[in-house]
């Protein structure tokens, strides 16, 4: 066995079938607790390679999705943290993307804690990622799921809006390059720019322009 082989990252994954069996999720999908409870009580998840996941999509790679809300008191204008994302080791098929999603895989070092591997892993890809300096408040809001491409067919996101006091985040790493807030309204005028788990958030949680 090479040392690639065993230190590869072994990554939480659901099979397709499971959801199949719960309901159809395509898109984005508002009812969570419907599809999240039974796959988190599920005994079919696995911790699976991530190389041979990232290819396999009879098994589909659960995400948290971090979004980051704050609303400007000078004028009342919701404004969503949004960065570039890097060619660093991450997801190299989104490089040069608009995101203003957060978050990643749930490993197999998040499992054997006090509390859950999901929210365990969660709040690791959150520190790696970025310093939130304010208080906030997490919403839970829908799931994602995105057949149309190769790295849509393999994942499983779950959106999170958390809600600042302050807009208070700095990017951790060279991946999320250009960390900023901006308003609903510019993130819909250059909607096509964002990554499509990014375009679908947009568009379910703020359907109109603000």
């Amino acid at each position: 066995m090479s040392s690639n082989a065993t230190t590869e990252e072994h990554v939480l994954v659901i099979p397709a079938t499971l959801i199949e069996s719960i309901g159809k999720l395509e898109g984005f999908d508002r009812n969570v607790d419907r599809f999240l409870q039974p796959i988190l009580a599920s005994d079919e998840l696995s911790y699976r390679p991530r190389g041979a996941m990232e290819l396999d999509p009879s098994f589909k790679q659960l995400i948290p999705y971090v979004v980051m809300q704050w609303t400007d008191p000078a004028d009342g204008a919701v404004k969503w943290f949004q960065y570039t994302r890097g060619g660093g080791s991450g997801e190299k098929r989104l490089h040069a993307k608009r995101s203003i999603g957060v978050g990643g895989h749930i490993s197999q070092e998040d499992a054997g804690g006090d509390e859950d591997p999901y929210t365990i892993g969660m709040r690791r890809e959150l520190e790696e990622e970025v310093t939130i300096g304010a208080p906030y408040v997490d919403q839970r809001e829908g799931l994602l799921y995105d057949p149309s491409n190769e790295v849509g067919r393999v994942h499983l996101g779950v959106v999170h809006r958390f809600i600042l006091e302050q807009p208070l985040v700095t990017s951790n790493e060279p991946e999320l390059a250009e960390g900023q807030f901006v308003s609903v309204k510019q993130l819909r005028e250059e909607r096509e720019h964002l990554e499509t788990w990014s375009q679908l958030t947009l568009d379910a949680l703020f359907p109109e322009s603000i």
